[in-house]
């Protein structure tokens, strides 16, 4: 792991702590609303303020498309939502947005794909949705995800209730099954005061917090 190309990826409830975070290390923000709630797409006008200051700091911005709070299965009318927001994302030239949708305890492809077309250039996370899956789903999803040009897997490798040392042995397996097709992002529990060690741990340079920096 080169020390130089490590990415700490910032996850924001709006823009208030951009600025600090950036200036703490942050090299990538995760963009959003509600955390209470894990997270939710934020407005137009965060969006776009957020992007223009990240831009002038050459910091890229992953923006939340998640209509609201609870489970990750998906009717028409939030999928109509949810594509909207990506449109408005890709107008604004987001870096990329970060997503996860589910149905019969599987990935809703067809709306996954939907997004994906409507993302066209724009990076794609697949976010902790993918934890919900079982342990055998979990590999099937890293071919198909990777399969359909998903960049990377927001994952905390098991139960968020569990602290990230307990699930460090999961995340280790499905790095090695993804074997560099898509990016395995280690997130949850992850801080500044631990998440160096963890990056030696994984091998891997990029991680996701909300405490990811110290400010």
């Amino acid at each position: 792991m080169d020390k130089d190309k490590v990415i700490k990826e910032f996850c924001a409830e709006n823009f208030e702590k951009i600025p600090q975070a950036i200036a703490a290390g942050a090299g990538r923000i995760e963009l959003c609303d509600n955390l209470a709630e894990g997270g939710t797409t934020p407005s137009y006008g965060v969006i776009k303020q957020t992007l223009s200051y990240a831009k002038e700091k050459n910091v890229p911005t992953m923006v939340m498309i998640r209509p609201r709070g609870g489970d990750f299965v998906y009717d028409e009318a939030e999928a109509a939502i949810m594509k909207d927001d990506v449109k408005i994302c890709k107008d604004l030239q987001a870096d990329g947005i970060v997503f996860g949708c589910l149905k019969d305890n599987w990935l809703d492809e067809k709306l996954i794909q939907s997004l994906l077309a409507q993302a066209q250039n724009m990076a794609v996370t697949f976010h902790m949705a993918f934890d919900e899956l079982s342990k055998e789903n979990q590999f099937r999803a890293i071919d198909w995800l990777a399969e359909n040009g998903v960049d990377r897997i927001l994952t905390h490798g098991g139960s968020g209730e569990k602290p990230i040392s307990e699930t460090t042995s999961h995340l280790l397996e499905l790095i090695t099954y993804a074997n560099e097709r898509i990016i395995i992002l280690p997130g949850a529990g992850i801080r500044f005061d631990n998440v160096d060690h963890l990056l030696a741990t994984l091998n891997l340079s990029e991680a996701h917090g909300t405490q990811i920096v110290s400010i």
